[in-house]
């Protein structure tokens, strides 16, 4: 119901249902230079941007939205509010390209970093005096480990940092890390949020329109890293379905899971909706109405083996990217780096829409080897 309602654009125009879109990059003046409205430039804001910025922060139940060009584009804005010689405690399992775009390019201006296993209690140790964000993805991406988000919310602010969490595998309909103490949540909108692999885009919410609330919006208006009106409008039209999508590709990935693990193929499932994973009991807790539909496996024979299941695989699309209707299958280690963690025979699944049965039958097949 939220998801509908804060998405909807009024039109005093044509009273449309379907929110307008606002392709202009200028808005109009007064003879006496002040706005016709409280829109000037589209960089700076935007009516789709605005709806949508708006709506993702009611789901998340901030107080600020902020919509950006790609969830790299936002991930960057936030590290940009931080000085040279901070410290950032991020994830070791999490999306690759997070870790090398804070390792190889904020390193160079100073940020230093350091990478643990933050489903561990002694990931304490990595805290420093100059620590000013720790940086969580729960449930991880592509091991789907799930990290306490209350407990590294306290830490941070007992280190005086702020804790982000990149809530793109689990989106708002699961999982609220700012209720659990969270200061911002990061997504990835070009995944379930959109829902249609159709557009790119990233946002941030703050839970307070405070300070950092207000240097972000500066570094989005003055860097320019924004989504297009059509991107804005488009992720808007999938946040309306988000709630439907996701419970249903949730309940999809469990049962392909738990099929998973009776294969004799199969070396291991990751996803926290399994009672045999180690992060089940918090994602319970953390997690309400699903766990996702992202999961992971790896194959027996190593990564030759996982190449092959691959490409035997006849309903998943060999493709990167997760949580759109389409089901997708990665091999995920050759797209990272050999210095990634994550294991050579590793499958990453991205749960689609299509029938249970279908999907779990295409696996079985593949899998018989």
């Amino acid at each position: 119901t939220l998801a509908i309602q804060a998405t909807r654009l009024p039109d005093p125009h044509a009273g449309s249902v379907v929110a307008p879109l606002y392709l202009s990059t200028t808005f109009e003046r007064h003879p006496d230079g002040s706005l016709v409205s409280e829109y000037g430039y589209t960089r700076a804001d935007n009516p789709n941007r605005r709806a949508l910025e708006t709506a993702l922060a009611a789901l998340e139940g901030g107080q600020v939205g902020l919509a950006f060009a790609s969830g790299q584009a936002a991930t960057t804005a936030l590290l940009q509010t931080l000085r040279p010689g901070d410290h950032v405690l991020a994830g070791l399992d999490g999306y690759w390209a997070t870790l090398v775009l804070m390792r190889e390019v904020f390193s160079a201006w100073g940020l230093q970093l350091s990478a643990a296993d933050l489903t561990n209690p002694a990931a304490r140790a990595a805290i420093r005096p100059n620590t000013r964000l720790i940086w969580v993805e729960t449930p991880s991406n592509p091991q789907l480990h799930v990290a306490d988000i209350r407990a590294l919310a306290q830490l941070a602010h007992e280190a005086g940092a702020i804790c982000a969490v990149d809530n793109t595998a689990a989106t708002p309909v699961l999982q609220n890390p700012l209720a659990l103490g969270a200061d911002v949540v990061m997504h990835s909108t070009s995944k379930y949020v959109s829902g249609h692999s159709d557009m790119l885009g990233g946002a941030l919410i703050v839970n307070q329109n405070g300070e950092l609330a207000q240097r972000l919006r500066q570094i989005q208006s003055l860097t320019g890293g924004v989504p297009s009106p059509f991107d804005c409008w488009l992720a808007a039209r999938g946040l309306r379905t988000l709630g439907l999508r996701v419970r249903a590709q949730s309940g999809t990935a469990l049962a392909l899971a738990q099929f998973l693990e009776t294969q004799p193929t199969v070396e291991r499932v990751f996803y926290p909706g399994l009672e045999s994973n180690a992060g089940h009991d918090l994602a319970r807790r953390q997690m309400t109405g699903g766990f996702g539909g992202l999961l992971s496996f790896t194959v027996k024979g190593g990564l030759e083996a996982a190449r092959a299941v691959a490409g035997r695989l006849k309903l998943f699309t060999r493709a990167t990217s997760l949580g759109g209707v389409e089901s997708l299958v990665e091999h995920r280690k050759l797209v990272e780096s050999p210095e990634s963690p994550t294991p050579d025979n590793l499958l990453r699944v991205s749960v689609g829409l299509e029938n249970l049965d279908d999907l779990r039958n295409d696996l079985a097949q593949a899998l018989d080897f």
